[in-house]
């Protein structure tokens, strides 16, 4: 038991079971498979932001343009598709990962190349990707009825019983957990954030790993443009407002450490659902608006609070038993 409390996924899977139940006795059907389907499909955006933010994050970085990266690059493609009802859905994806990587990779090259405070340069690209989009669209809105069916259909289509949007989500699931865990990008990421003086003396070269993985936070927002775009078939100005606290919160529900080189694509997206499953339950049982906000925050911050006497366990522990081998000696 006690293994079990001290596996953060293995607790926090754990609650959020223990929320859906909790939550189905005020609302009929809330624990139905079909609620869970669409509770999973609201959540998948979020979730594949999340993954991006933690790339960032593992890095000892922060991305808090990751939203109006996805704001300006969905209203992008939203309009191209608009002027080009002809032009494949393909080149349509590829275009809005493209657009998302090189909006990650300004982020990138100002915080490795000019050595700028990650924080300073996001929340500067977050007012200006915001402003682009305005300039971009007149402060125009792209609707349903310009977009082509193609382009709106497709993530909603049901396959195996789960939207397309909910496989997308499984695969970026899928594909981070084997580039984070099983390649040089991956073990980088980890060691730029745990510990840079024992990277560098490894041959790891920081600035260059924080840059890629800024490049595939944007490249990652992008996708989830053309989702979102597609999810509620629209695209304005505002799109996603907040949302790049949304992953942050996400993160450090999950566990990831904002210190970084810390955290798992489990804890990720556990975070996510754990969000996921507040924000479609609250309303149901009767919460306000105001009322949610509050909840979230006080979420966020017992979040943090857990994480940072984890760490500081974890360092008390190291240090007794190198005075344990100290005596020992």
């Amino acid at each position: 038991m006690t293994k079990l409390l001290k596996s953060r996924e293995l607790l926090l899977s754990g609650i959020i079971l223990l929320m859906i139940a909790g939550f189905a006795t005020r609302a009929d059907g809330f624990a139905e498979p079909g609620n869970l389907v669409n509770i999973f499909n609201d959540t998948s955006i979020l979730i594949i932001l999340a993954l991006a933010q933690m790339t960032v994050i593992l890095t000892k970085s922060i991305d808090l343009s990751v939203a109006a990266n996805l704001a300006f690059t969905g209203m992008a493609v939203a309009m191209t598709n608009a002027a080009f009802p002809d032009l494949p859905l393909v080149a349509l994806i590829v275009m809005a990962l493209g657009i998302g990587a090189a909006l990650g990779a300004i982020n990138g090259f100002l915080v490795w190349i000019l050595q700028i405070p990650p924080i300073v340069v996001t929340l500067g690209t977050l007012t200006i990707y915001r402003g682009m989009a305005f300039v971009l669209s007149g402060g125009g809105w792209v609707n349903a009825h310009q977009m082509t069916p193609t382009f709106l259909n497709v993530p909603r289509t049901v396959v195996f019983g789960l939207p397309i949007l909910s496989w997308v989500a499984i695969l970026v699931v899928l594909a981070m957990g084997f580039l984070l865990t099983r390649t040089p990008f991956g073990r980088s990421a980890y060691a730029s954030g745990g510990n840079p003086t024992a990277a560098v003396y490894a041959g790891i070269d920081i600035g260059r790993t924080r840059f890629f993985a800024f490049v595939l936070s944007g490249a990652m927002a992008g996708l989830c443009s053309y989702l979102w775009v597609s999810r509620y078939a629209v695209a304005y100005v505002d799109i996603a407002a907040g949302f790049e606290l949304d992953s942050v919160a996400a993160c450090v529900i999950g566990g990831i450490s904002i210190a970084g080189g810390i955290g798992s694509v489990a804890g990720a997206v556990l975070g996510s659902l754990f969000l996921g499953v507040i924000k479609n339950a609250l309303p149901v049982i009767g919460i306000s608006p105001f009322a949610q906000m509050a909840i979230s925050g006080v979420v966020i911050i017992l979040a943090v609070v857990f994480n940072a006497r984890a760490e500081a366990k974890k360092g008390r522990i190291i240090l007794r038993d190198r005075a344990n081998a100290e005596v020992s000696a």
